[in-house]
């Protein structure tokens, strides 16, 4: 009992999804129809990004350009500012929950080294927000922005065609917002983390270029898995079993689960109607409860305005910790710091995350 419980406390989406599927499941029992629910591949393409990046993670590739970018830091200001962007931008290749995982505990680290842990929690904010909003731009960037791609068919001129306007503004946001650091001289300059591993690291990078080949729909899906999987077996094996499955495993049950709801009238008719016209609002709120991943599963199945559903759950990913799950990580992890002070980290986090949701909102009304 201890162990299931464990389980629902951290993997929350995955039951409330679960649950959704099974019960749907009463309403549309499983037919032959239940094969085409499934994006296979939004799904390969997950599970081969989720792998290469977690070896190009595990080379030092991205801590060794924290560390060079850090070091030429000569005040806690310059110094968050160079760890929000580097969220920012690497979010967009990488993914925003890779960019916190391999940033989060470096920020911790070079903090501690220059004698300045207190800044700590408001730097792991901004990096938050930085690495959500960072990762809008590209299809690879979040899991909804790459099922989003997939679903509505856009071409990678279209898609940011719709992103990069907010993408900018949300730029300037973020590094504005490092002015809440204090501009106060380093103790001491962070160290630069090791070299990287030469061969190691071309590896991998070639393997993420498969993916982003795929992503660019020049080389089909299937090629791209079993590429990526072969490689990997010779090369090193371990890896294929580093990716997120409970993540893979919630897209699933959405799937069903919204593939069910299509087929029940009442519901579909209800669903369509509260999205005419009004898809951004609705998917940057459904975003707060459920977060945006499994919002863009959900709703996709009921509208056709692909532009303001893909910016709907990416703004949407501001707000409550749970609109995102990437958010959820950057509290797991500084919560594991020493002398962590995890009120402060969610009042600041509920401050910076409504004021800049309320900003870009106004920007895209502005923008159109």
């Amino acid at each position: 009992m201890k162990r299931i419980k464990a389980f629902f406390r951290r993997e929350p989406v995955l039951v409330i999804a679960a649950l959704a599927a099974a019960v749907s499941c009463c309403f549309v029992p499983p037919d032959r129809e239940y094969p085409d629910y499934f994006d296979l591949r939004t799904l390969a393409l997950l599970y081969c990004l989720m792998t290469v990046v977690a070896g190009l993670n595990r080379t030092g590739l991205f801590s060794r350009l924290a560390g060079f970018l850090c070091a030429r830091a000569g005040s806690v200001r310059r110094l968050g500012l160079a760890l929000v962007l580097l969220s920012f931008f690497f979010s967009m290749l990488i993914t925003n929950d890779v960019a916190l995982i391999t940033f989060v505990p470096f920020a911790a680290a070079v903090l501690v080294l220059a004698n300045r842990p207190g800044d700590l929690s408001r730097v792991v904010v901004l990096q938050t927000v930085a690495a959500n909003l960072g990762s809008m731009l590209t299809p690879v960037g979040n899991p909804q922005n790459l099922y989003l791609y997939s679903r509505y068919g856009f071409s990678m001129g279209q898609f940011l065609g719709i992103t990069f306007p907010l993408w900018a503004v949300s730029l300037v946001l973020c590094s504005a917002a490092c002015l809440l650091l204090p501009d106060a001289p380093l103790a001491r300059s962070p160290e630069q983390a090791p070299a990287a591993v030469g061969k190691s690291v071309w590896l991998h990078a070639g393997l993420f270029l498969l993916c982003l080949l795929t992503v660019l729909r020049i080389l089909p899906w299937p090629i791209m898995l079993g590429g990526v999987i072969l490689v990997l077996l010779f090369a090193d094996r371990k890896l294929l079993g580093q990716a997120d499955f409970f993540l893979l495993l919630t897209f699933a049950a959405f799937f069903v689960f919204s593939g069910n709801l299509a087929r029940i009238p009442g519901v579909s008719e209800a669903l369509k109607k509260l999205m005419s016209g009004r898809e951004y609002l609705v998917s940057l709120l459904t975003s707060q409860v459920i977060s945006n991943v499994p919002a863009a599963l959900l709703l996709s199945g009921f509208t056709e305005a692909g532009r303001e559903l893909v910016l709907g759950v990416d703004i949407g990913g501001l707000g409550t910790p749970i609109a995102s799950l990437a958010s959820l990580i950057s509290l797991k992890l500084y919560s594991r710091t020493e002398g962590a002070k995890s009120g402060r980290f969610l009042l600041e986090f509920l401050l910076v995350n409504l004021v800049l949701l309320g900003l870009l909102t106004l920007a895209k009304t502005l923008l159109g």
